[in-house]
């Protein structure tokens, strides 16, 4: 029998339930589909689809080098499947299981053809309830109950050999999908290898300093997170083969509790599928967000990092030159643009959809609610980041010098705020707001809630 095997965001051989299934069924047809159709508002950004390119050309390499092959097609993914099935005479698609909700209704549209596998989380999210058998809505629960099914299933093996079908179904070449930016290329500074060998080879890597990582992650300056968050959205490494990776390490429960997050925002969508569009506290649906020619420049300044805030320029660079950020400038940056610029959290969040490497549905919209305080689980609204804090607290100051280098001279204990210090040099430009300004201007739209 020939089944097709439905590439997503699970681009791996190694703990690929879905590939070990259809193997053992006979034939495998693996098959990628760019579909920016299904997912309406929400197809893949610009930095994700640079990333995408090379991990595809891996993902075929490794393919061919198990005598395989992929096959690449575009379109609305349900329509295209049933196209394959029916010039290849396949008789079934295995895929692993997503709850983005556009993957949701191309699965649903599929019928019994399609034979759903787990294997990109540590268990299967719907699977982890409330006594009363809902969705958890808070963290700290959810880690809770999903103890009571860790540790994960042990990952499986890549199978040694793939079998072929009789007859190859067409196929595009990789870069007739026309991922890769070029008038400008955008990406000429971008960091990072994709790809499953570079995922493992990095993972192996992390194991040796995952004992540090509490005391480490939060300081930009320094080697202190994994750097596997592309990879883990690529489905490159699944997250239980992590999760046995460091798991003979003493110190690192907090790197699986950041496993966990994902189960967790990943079933927070499932739930509540609009949550990238809609306050999760239906009350801030009448917060007035600044609106007009000011705010649009000010949404500006805080893309391109000009807004006088060295931590929050930095951050804000590092993003648009290198396709990711440091997890400590993704709260510093988001809080900045919520609370001290009055500016809806949705621009935000559509901005690092199209900028970051590894923008999850999930992640993303769970993310930005937290730190607005919309969300079901949540900040609280007048907890305001104070951000030159935060720069001196975290050690950011090489951090800025890197990214911003207009400051690349500034002392060490200038550098967090050099124009209260005097010392600002005079292409960098000045504060967009106080803090003190902007967090009473907060707390006033805030209260009018009330």
């Amino acid at each position: 029998m020939t089944s097709i095997l439905w590439y997503r965001q699970d681009l791996r051989l190694h703990d690929q339930p879905a590939l070990r299934a259809a193997a053992a069924d006979g034939a495998v047809i693996p098959l990628y589909i760019l579909d920016d159709e299904t997912p309406g508002d929400w197809l893949i950004g610009g930095a994700q689809r640079w990333w995408l390119h090379a991990s595809l050309a891996s993902l075929d390499a490794a393919l061919r080098n198990h005598g395989s092959r992929l096959i690449i097609r575009r379109g609305a993914a349900d329509k295209v499947l049933q196209e394959v099935l029916e010039e290849s005479g396949a008789e079934r698609v295995h895929a692993l299981r997503h709850y983005e909700p556009w993957w949701r209704k191309a699965e649903d549209m599929l019928g019994d053809r399609l034979c759903l596998h787990d294997g990109n989380h540590l268990t299967r999210v719907e699977d982890v309830r409330t006594g009363s058998g809902k969705p958890f809505r808070i963290y700290s629960s959810f880690w809770k109950a999903l103890q009571s099914f860790m540790p994960p299933e042990k990952p499986v093996a890549a199978p040694r050999k793939i079998d072929t079908p009789n007859h190859w179904p067409s196929t595009l070449k990789l870069a007739e999908l026309d991922l890769l930016p070029t008038k400008p290329d955008w990406s000429v500074d971008f960091d990072g290898t994709p790809g499953e060998d570079e995922a493992r080879k990095k993972a192996k890597a992390f194991t040796k300093r995952v004992d540090h990582y509490e005391a480490m992650r939060n300081l930009p300056a320094e080697e202190g997170t994994s750097m596997l968050s592309p990879h883990l959205h690529f489905g490159e490494i699944s997250a239980r083969e992590l999760w046995y990776m460091v798991s003979d390490h003493d110190d690192a429960i907090k790197f699986q509790k950041e496993l966990a997050w994902r189960d967790f925002t990943d079933g927070v969508v499932m739930a509540l599928p609009d949550y990238a569009e809609k306050n999760g506290r239906p009350k801030y649906d009448k917060l007035k967000w600044r609106t007009g020619k000011e705010a649009a420049a000010d949404l500006k300044a805080w893309q391109q990092g000009h807004t006088g805030y060295p931590i929050v320029d930095a951050g804000m660079r590092q993003l648009w030159a290198s396709g990711w950020m440091h997890n400590r400038l993704r709260m510093i940056t988001a809080s900045f643009l919520i609370k001290h610029l009055l500016i809806d959290w949705r621009e935000g969040e559509r901005w690092f959809w199209d900028c970051l490497v590894d923008a999850d549905y999930g992640n993303n919209s769970v993310n930005w609610q937290w730190v607005a305080g919309t969300g079901i689980d949540a900040n609280m609204f007048s907890r305001i980041m104070a951000p030159l804090t935060q720069s001196e607290k975290f050690d950011a100051g090489d951090y800025i010098r890197r990214w911003v280098p207009e400051l690349a001279d500034v002392s060490d204990d200038a550098i967090h705020d050099p124009e209260e210090a005097g010392c600002k040099p005079n292409d960098y430009p000045s504060k967009i707001i106080g803090h003190r300004e902007a967090r009473e201007r907060a707390l006033a739209a805030a209260a009018r809630l009330r």
